[in-house]
Parts: C-alpha cells; sequence; structure tokens
C-alpha cells in the first residue's frame, strides 16, 4: 500500500475565487459586489467537487491495485 500524497497545489478555481473577492472589497456595497461573491462561493464549490472527485478516484485505483 502506498503512502497518501497531498497535493500543496492551489486549485485554480480556488485562486479563481480569491480574485473575484479581492474584487468585491473593492467595490461599493450593491449588485455587482454581490454577484462577485456569489461567483466566488461557487468557484469554491467547484474546487470542493473537483477534490472529492480526485480522491475518489484514487481510493478507486488504489482499490483495483
Amino acid at each position: 500500500m502506498g503512502l497518501m500524497q497531498t497535493s500543496t497545489e492551489t486549485s485554480v478555481w480556488l485562486l479563481q475565487a480569491r480574485d473575484c473577492l479581492d474584487e468585491a472589497r473593492r467595490l461599493k456595497p450593491g449588485p455587482e459586489r454581490n454577484e462577485l461573491r456569489q461567483t466566488a462561493k461557487v468557484l469554491r464549490e467547484i474546487a470542493r467537487l473537483e477534490t472529492a472527485s480526485e480522491a475518489a478516484r484514487e481510493s478507486d485505483r488504489r482499490q483495483r491495485s
């Protein structure tokens, strides 16, 4: 059984979410700011799902070995 490798790379989705939040912080409260915050929330969810999917694939790969 091999050692589990933890990725230290930051997801592209999380980097984009951070950029959206940085931009939202520069704006005054309003619809545009809210839209950027919502976009960041969706991007974080995509990153979470991607991580879970990769973990499941890795687990499945180890079980087949």
